[in-house]
């Protein structure tokens, strides 16, 4: 499924645990750092409504003072539990990018602002560098290129997968209970 940046919280909720995507449209990347400065100054140095966060710390090189991205994989998005409520309620944002998932609570922030989870699939940094047609702008560029938010134009950026959805889906926790059933199963068989 191709979805166009910004992506409207009625299609937020169409998507369910599992669906493919792809976006098209403009993202931005951001961290740890770019996540507590966003909640310390109470606004994102760009308009996020609706928009989409990457968790992610891009490769960039600079040619004749235009941006490129050399790769951009997910980076892990656990780190970012505790602070992510607040940056969704700061932003308005309408999707999150990374890798591994988030944690349950956050499950409720989802469903009640709208938001969903998309992974990215780990070593696919290069494949998602080539949907990146511009990069527009970058801030706070004084934490360092993997902390600074990137405002990038994208192209078909995927293929990620809805594995957390706004409905209070997660296809981690689907994952863990399967495991842990496994497991109860198999230490019953012992």
């Amino acid at each position: 499924m191709n979805l166009n940046v910004p992506i409207s919280k009625e299609d937020v909720k169409k998507l369910k645990v599992g669906d493919i995507v792809y976006l098209t449209g403009n993202l931005c990347t951001g961290r740890d750092e770019a996540h507590l400065i966003t909640i310390e100054e109470k606004k994102a140095p760009i308009n996020l409504e609706n928009g989409v966060i990457y968790h992610a710390g891009p490769i960039m090189k600079q040619e004749n003072g235009i941006w490129k991205c050399v790769a951009i994989g997910p980076t892990t998005s656990a780190r970012m539990n505790n602070i992510e409520e607040d940056f969704i309620k700061i932003t308005n944002i309408s999707a999150i990018v990374g890798k591994g998932g988030m944690n349950k609570e956050l499950l409720r922030t989802f469903k009640e602002l709208g938001v969903v989870y998309l992974a990215a699939p780990g070593g696919c940094a290069a494949l998602l560098a080539n949907c990146i047609k511009e990069v527009k702008n970058v801030y706070h560029l004084d934490l360092g290129m993997p902390e600074a938010f990137w405002e990038l134009k994208v192209e078909n950026f995927g293929p990620l997968i809805v594995a957390m959805d706004s409905h209070e889906n997660s296809l981690y926790f689907e994952v863990e209970k399967k495991v842990q059933e496994n497991l109860d199963s198999l230490k019953r068989k012992l």
